[in-house]
């Protein structure tokens, strides 16, 4: 029992260390780690919440990318590091609910693991195809792929990323059967329809926009229940006569955490630089017509509510996709 005692002393005191810092917190730049490459969607996100919550906070934030092996890199980079604030993790959809949903086993566990800290932005989708395709619409792609019996296939950024389970789980609701070939990032997608190696793919706004705009791909759905400003002509899943496509939405979402333990004041702090960036007009303009997303705000208990609500749903899709353990 000794050594218990002893460990559970010296956890006490690096608390109240900890909690005697967060009077002066922050006194220097803070870490933002970002599981994925410099350029991408999650990076853009991340470079302009750090710019503006260090505005908010009197510091620096540096945005760290550690990308690969779908976002474990980051993780374990959050995870070991001290619980003081100074490292922070912009984490997405893909790491916090949809895999820790669908695989048996996880090396961690989002809602234990982590200090929760709030929901920055949530982010719609956009379905794409080949302009080969004689396609204008959800059921026009879905009595093409009946037609060609499963010969059709789809691109993703790969296996267990948004554009991954978001595509599996459309193309369950909607009964079209089609091949998965996954890739490395959002701009593989593009590229990969636009040579006409693969017919369709689900991406993020913001890497098909150009694309799109460019004829490059056709954009047949954006994910969610309403129109995107971006995209006005492009109606939403809930526009088809499919049933019970508002579920695809949110496509991904992003939002903050930090390793486990962090001073509740910490957390209140971060909370709240956060809270006040989302908020202010000109950021909920760039967001929405630059990054196009819609930028959020609430407690940490909030944030962790809404992750609970999206790892039920994939935990009750998880009998229709085959993810392997991490």
């Amino acid at each position: 029992m000794k050594p218990i005692r002893n460990f559970l002393a010296a956890a006490a005191v690096a608390a109240c260390t900890l909690s005697a810092h967060a009077d002066t917190y922050p006194a220097r730049p803070i870490k933002m780690i970002v599981g994925f490459a410099a350029g991408g969607t999650t990076d853009a996100i991340a470079r302009f919440y750090a710019q503006k919550m260090g505005e908010e906070l009197g510091t620096s934030i540096v945005v760290d990318n550690k990308s690969g092996a779908g976002q474990m890199l980051a993780i374990r980079s959050t995870l070991g590091a001290a619980p003081d604030g100074y490292t922070i993790y912009m984490g997405t959809a893909s790491a916090l609910s949809q895999s820790p949903g669908l695989r048996k086993s996880m090396p961690y566990d989002t809602l234990k693991d982590f200090s929760i800290i709030g929901l920055a932005a949530s982010a719609p989708g956009v379905l794409v195809v080949s302009p080969q395709l004689p396609v204008r619409n959800l059921r026009d792609l879905a009595n093409l792929a009946s037609a060609k019996e499963g010969k059709l296939n789809y691109g993703s950024s790969g296996v267990g990323s948004s554009s991954h389970l978001q595509t599996e789980y459309l193309l369950n609701l909607t009964g079209i059967r089609m091949e998965h070939i996954p890739f490395k990032a959002d701009a593989d997608i593009m590229r990969e329809i636009t040579a006409g190696r693969v017919q369709m793919g689900i991406a993020p706004i913001q890497g098909a926009w150009g694309s799109i705009t460019s004829g490059k791909v056709r954009a047949l759905a954006v994910t969610g229940t309403r129109r995107m400003a971006a995209l006005p002509d492009v109606p939403s899943l809930t526009e088809s006569d499919f049933k019970g496509l508002d579920g695809v939405d949110p496509y991904s979402y992003y939002g903050l955490l930090g390793p486990a333990g962090m001073p509740p004041e910490i957390v209140a702090k971060l909370n709240d630089a956060l809270n006040k960036v989302s908020r202010k007009p000109d950021v909920v303009g760039h967001v929405q017509q630059r990054l196009y997303a819609e930028p959020a705000a609430g407690s940490p208990q909030a944030f962790r509510e809404y992750i609970q609500r999206d790892l039920a749903k994939w935990r009750g899709f998880a009998r229709h996709v085959n993810l392997p353990d991490q």
